[in-house]
């Protein structure tokens, strides 16, 4: 192995993903995730069969990850692992397998925050993707998080903003429950919104005062408004499925691009990244696209292999760790509730 190649693996178990990538000097070599359809049944997420799940896919997973790089786990300089948020079970599962790998090759073990991954995946080497400079604002976005931070270097984060209840991700499954849709259902709502009319139907949108959201009133206002139209007429989701789902995401679109105006404002700083696996959607890249000529914004999309939970963001940041000499102890011990 060449002395000036760093290489990293990173482990990614927050959730119902087991994922694992090989990165090389902030370039990613292989990034395997083994998502777990048996979720879908239930309309969420089951932790006891989440953490099954893990312990059955880890292996498999960072073996490919290895093969597809090229490499083996000799050639490694350090593992990184997601510490947390997330699941508990899932989050065991990846954190004793770090722990073990790196204990057994005597290789540095490096702990990640999954939120700061979300936003340190812009430093991804990836052609036709530029990076942020400091300072710069990051919404992350999906199931479980919805977060605006004021990003001042890579781990000098601070929160300006969060839901209080709900994720938007939960917002848009939610939405789709009601509908009748698939689980997840951001990215059929996604689909079907590009042929409706989004301003068929009006709703009312959380007054939330600050930087912080809230998404648990808009799905309560979905649901009897679906019940009440219904009722009326048994067939009005099916006729106006398109009309529904294109009006649901662009009032969840405008709730998210106010804060973001308003967040501007406040900080002075106009450079926008948005991550998380609602940073997927089209209509919210579209709105940030926009926002570029209309306010002057410099936007950041990340490539959409890095939206949804991935091994190559916290390859990256165990990457940035790794130059800083910021190692983990072998006690170190998950965290289903870690802060940025």
């Amino acid at each position: 192995m060449s002395l000036k190649n760093t290489y990293i693996l990173g482990i990614e178990s927050s959730c119902d993903d087991t994922a694992a990538a090989v990165l090389r000097n902030g370039e990613i070599l292989s990034n395997v995730v083994a998502n777990q359809t048996i979720h879908e049944s239930y309309g969420g997420v089951v932790p006891e069969l989440a953490s099954r799940a893990h312990q059955q896919n880890i292996v498999p997973v960072v073996d490919q990850a290895l093969h597809k790089a090229g490499i083996s786990c000799n050639d490694l300089n350090a593992v990184a692992f997601t510490q947390g948020p997330g699941l508990m079970g899932s989050l065991l599962v990846g954190t004793s397998f770090a722990k073990s790998l790196a204990y057994g090759l005597d290789i540095p073990l490096i702990d990640v925050n999954h939120m700061q991954a979300h936003v340190l995946a812009h430093f991804i080497e990836k052609d036709g993707y530029k990076k942020p400079s400091f300072p710069f604002i990051a919404m992350t976005i999906s199931g479980g998080h919805t977060q605006i931070v004021l990003v001042e270097d890579y781990f000098k984060m601070t929160i300006i903003g969060e839901t209080i209840d709900d994720a938007v991700g939960e917002a848009f499954d939610k939405s789709g429950k009601i509908l009748g849709l698939g689980y997840p259902a951001g990215p059929e709502i996604d689909k079907l919104a590009k042929l409706g009319n989004p301003i068929a139907f009006k709703f009312t949108k959380p007054k939330v005062k600050g930087l912080n959201f809230s998404f648990s009133g808009l799905k309560t206002a979905i649901l009897y408004f679906i019940q009440k139209q219904v009722k009326e007429n048994p067939r009005f989701i099916e006729e106006n499925i398109n009309d529904i789902c294109a009006s649901i995401q662009y009032t969840i679109i405008n709730i998210l691009m106010d804060k973001l105006k308003l967040a501007v404002s406040e900080t002075r700083v106009s450079q926008i990244a948005i991550g998380g696996g609602v940073s997927a959607n089209s209509g919210i890249r579209n709105a940030l696209k926009e926002a570029e000529g209309q306010y002057g914004w410099s936007t950041y999309l990340p490539a959409l292999e890095f939206t949804t939970d991935n091994a190559a963001m916290i390859a990256i940041v165990g990457y940035l760790k790794f130059n800083n000499k910021q190692y983990a102890k072998q006690s170190i011990m998950a965290s289903s509730r870690l802060k940025i």
